[in-house]
């Protein structure tokens, strides 16, 4: 039994299903009550064993997801609930956070992870300060109490691509690895996903091309004139950013059962898994997307690794494929080093589940490897200049 602070028993995640798509009319415990049996299922363990619900959830806007899942997928009455928004990081730092209750004895066994209903997420309106006001509607709220440091996320991408270089012909090319990884693994994603409302594959991955990329149209068009070691101006470098090099919005759910190495003994839970450490961090609320490197700099420093060489397996959602290529320049990583299996571009976005799916690739991909006792690190960047990550072992 390994020493961990946290034995990971089984994992699971709906399909990744387009915003206005097959679970449109699904509210997030409707798509999180089909996983979370399914989990118990897979775990070999007795609804009546869970603890707590640790639940992601970006769009909410108030309640608690995290007891609507519960009570929905028939835990007992006395498992307590906690709801974590830390936007797109939430389904990693609910994780983090059960392994939190495990290690200070608050609970033995522990479900976490994410759910997103962004096709039913609420109406968002400002209250107005004087009556006879109309109220005012807003899509996304604010990041930042600066507004100069919140920028458009999309804006962001397009600025960073600007400013090191990073080409369209680069960004679509991540992309169109992403589609075409995708696409040749749907069988094998098959296996971790369950059945919700009729659905059991992702609807976004596309067989495409590079001639056919180059024809999508652009997002943010940007344009950025590199000089040369003497200072002389060069051809510009286009680096618009394409709607294929932005991962789309979406529903979903992903969740994993977590216990200590003592209620696995007592239960007879066979874990495969281990949490090894993980990190939520801080970064300049202007440039959120560079936050996943952050993270995982600083996971693998907790873990004492100076670099990702010993890392197996790589998961970093890709809401942008600058994102996915600065995150590889970081690290000196080729882009077939991460998302073997396609990343949150092939896949679609649903912003409090993206960091638990993406989990749960991992922890399937580091199932399937041969090598016992391999690693592997998830990472995800969120609105506000936030990210997380974590690193996991093959039992």
């Amino acid at each position: 039994m390994s020493d961990s602070l946290a034995l990971i028993a089984a994992w699971a995640r709906s399909a990744v299903a387009p915003h206005g798509g097959a679970f449109r009319a699904l509210q997030p415990h409707e798509i999180g009550a089909p996983v979370l049996r399914a989990l118990l299922q897979r775990a070999g363990v007795p609804g009546q064993a869970v603890d707590a619900v640790v639940l992601g959830n970006a769009l909410g806007a108030g309640g608690n997801p995290a007891r609507m899942l519960a009570l929905a997928s028939g835990l007992p009455q006395r498992c307590a609930a906690f709801s974590v928004d830390t936007q797109c990081c939430s389904g990693i730092d609910s994780v983090t956070m059960a392994v939190g209750l495990l290690a200070s004895g608050q609970a033995s066994v522990v479900i976490a992870g994410g759910v997103e209903a962004w096709s039913r997420s609420p109406i968002r309106q400002v209250r107005p300060l004087h009556a006879g006001e109309p109220a005012v509607a807003y899509e996304k709220p604010a990041f930042s109490p600066d507004p100069s440091r919140d920028p458009d996320l999309l804006t962001a991408a397009a600025d960073y691509a600007q400013q090191h270089g990073f080409s369209r012909a680069q960004q679509d090319a991540y992309a169109v690895l992403s589609h075409q990884r995708a696409m040749a693994h749907v069988a094998t994603l098959a296996a971790e996903i369950v059945n919700v409302h009729g659905v059991q594959q992702d609807a976004y991955p596309r067989a495409i091309d590079l001639v056919r990329a180059a024809r999508m149209p652009a997002a943010v068009n940007a344009l950025t004139f590199p000089g040369d070691a003497r200072g002389l101006e060069k051809s510009p470098v286009d680096c618009t950013v394409s709607t294929l090099a932005i991962s789309s919005k979406a529903d979903g759910a992903a969740l994993v059962l977590l216990a200590t190495p003592q209620a696995c003994k007592s239960l007879g839970i066979s874990a495969r898994a281990a949490w090894v450490t993980s990190a939520s961090v801080g970064c300049d609320s202007a440039m959120p997307l560079v936050a996943a490197e952050q993270a995982a700099a600083a996971a693998l420093s907790r873990a004492g690794l100076a670099s990702m060489d010993s890392m197996r397996l790589i998961e970093m959602h890709d809401a942008f494929a600058v994102q996915g290529l600065s995150f590889c320049q970081a690290f000196g990583l080729e882009p077939s080093r991460i998302n073997r299996r396609g990343g949150g571009l092939a896949r679609g976005h649903p912003i409090g589940a993206s960091g638990a799916i993406a989990m749960v690739r991992l922890l399937s991909d580091l199932q399937g490897d041969e090598h016992s006792g391999a690693r592997g690190l998830v990472a995800i960047a969120g609105a506000g200049g936030i990210g997380a990550a974590a690193i996991l072992e093959r039992l």
